[in-house]
């Protein structure tokens, strides 16, 4: 028998058998979509950075604490309360109304006329948000079989870079064409819309089980304490958490400023790229335009690619000692810094832009085996709180402290450096992180194998 046919493994004590493939296939694709939209709304005002900036009047440290630390906050916050509710009750509903909420304050950022409006309706964006990828790990996991587990979220994960390819592209045109409210309104309409499908469609393993949605916790079910009590007992959890965390505060206060980095810094570049890429498609672009589709399509394709690569490599190396779940996003994300620097400083746009996609494949390894990883280390009745938890440090840390922590390195520089090289050294700064986040997944593959329990 083929990989393919071959019955599913036996699920663990506890799980639900996993969905044939078939079913398997399409909620995998659906929660895929919901992935790419819950990014599309987070990561579209990268973009838009320069055109708020101008309208609203806003500094560096203000664009970082609007694109990262707000949202993240809230997003963090109430993750771990939502979890603990999905372990016991319908996670295709909390799902459901979590991507509700957030495309409506997605559209609602659009209507902001200044910055603490704007900042509101970007908590009200990390409030809808904290409800999705905790409830859709501990799905993927009923869904699908242990051995093709990283596998399954690291196909998740690339809701992350196709999301932020989405973001870039529509953000970008659509400020060129008609403004940057207009493009926070056109993000979150679908939203709406793919809600009622998820609630409609989407198999919830549970549902035989069930009786009743009430908040008295489910037999079997562990509290909040035991759960942590699990928890705490994983070194190589923590670790783990620690790299992932260090690898998010790089990506996220990177990807929050690249527009900036390339308007400030390469701007003639850009204006005669644009006009090449004019003249040879008989295209309309503008620089803003421009710039998003060409990051988009960076950050898109290559963070695809590398994201789906994690999940494959860490699910065969695993197969022979299961710290390749650490070793493999070590590697890869150590292996980030010289070609990240070296776009940073290149002079020329179009050898930036080349070089940067070396730093985005490698720096989307390790999604899929961090994931995996947690979801492994733990019972199947906690794994939501796993991801909640590990959400909550990679978010606290990634989304919270990196997009402020650039600006604010960036806004200190720019007093003797102008803007332009405080922001392009604030970025390779912050790109050196890469080597302390590739210790910590070297520390994770100590004591990874001895702890895996599902």
């Amino acid at each position: 028998m083929t990989a393919e046919t071959r019955p599913p493994a036996a699920a663990p004590a506890g799980a639900p058998a996993p969905l044939a493939k078939p079913a398997r296939a399409y909620a995998l694709g659906v929660l895929v979509i919901i992935y790419v939209f819950n990014f599309l709304d987070r990561q579209i005002v990268n973009i838009l950075a320069e055109p708020i900036k101008a309208d609203l009047g806003l500094a560096d440290w203000q664009i970082g604490v609007m694109a990262g630390f707000a949202f993240a906050i809230f997003y963090t916050v109430l993750g771990i309360p939502i979890a603990r509710y999905a372990e016991r009750a319908d996670r295709v509903k909390i799902i459901s109304a979590a991507v509700a909420v957030w495309s409506a304050f997605t559209i609602l950022c659009g209507l902001a006329g200044n910055f603490v409006q704007l900042l509101a309706a970007r908590i009200g964006v990390g409030v809808g948000e904290a409800g999705c990828t905790p409830p859709a790990h501990s799905l993927i996991c009923d869904y699908t079989p242990k051995e093709k587990r990283a596998s399954a979220l690291a196909l998740y994960s690339m809701g992350i870079p196709l999301g932020s390819l989405a973001g870039m592209v529509v953000g970008g045109l659509i400020a060129d064409a008609y403004g940057w409210r207009v493009a926070f309104f056109v993000a979150g309409a679908p939203g709406i819309a793919l809600a009622l499908i998820a609630w409609l469609t989407l198999p919830e393993p549970r549902r035989k089980g069930m009786r009743s949605m009430s908040a008295a916790p489910a037999a079997g079910s562990p509290g909040m304490l035991d759960a942590m009590r699990e928890l705490r007992s994983k070194a190589s959890f923590w670790w783990i958490s620690a790299g992932a965390a260090l690898a998010a505060m790089i990506g996220y206060g990177h990807i929050t400023f690249y527009g900036s980095f390339y308007f400030r810094n390469h701007g003639e570049g850009l204006t005669a790229m644009a006009g090449q890429v004019n003249e040879a498609l008989g295209s309309g672009f503008g620089p803003i335009g421009f710039l998003g589709t060409a990051l988009g399509l960076l950050i898109g394709v290559f963070g695809a690619a590398g994201t789906y690569l994690g999940g494959i490599l860490a699910d065969r190396s695993a197969r022979l000692n299961p710290a390749g779940y650490a070793i493999v996003p070590a590697i890869a994300t150590a292996l980030t810094v010289p070609p990240f620097v070296a776009a940073m400083l290149v002079l020329d746009a179009g050898a930036s832009l080349l070089l940067l996609t070396i730093p985005v494949f490698l720096g989307a390894i390790w999604y899929g085996p961090v994931f995996a990883s947690a979801q492994s280390l733990v019972e199947p009745h906690t794994r939501a709180t796993a991801a909640a938890v590990l959400l909550f440090i990679i978010n606290m840390v990634g989304l919270g402290l990196g997009p402020v922590s650039v600006g604010l390195v960036s806004d200190l520089l720019a007093a003797s450096m102008g803007e332009a090289e405080g922001l392009r050294w604030s970025m390779v700064i912050f790109g050196l992180v890469a080597l302390v986040s590739a210790g910590a997944f070297l520390m994770a593959a100590r004591t990874l194998k001895d702890e895996i329990v599902s």
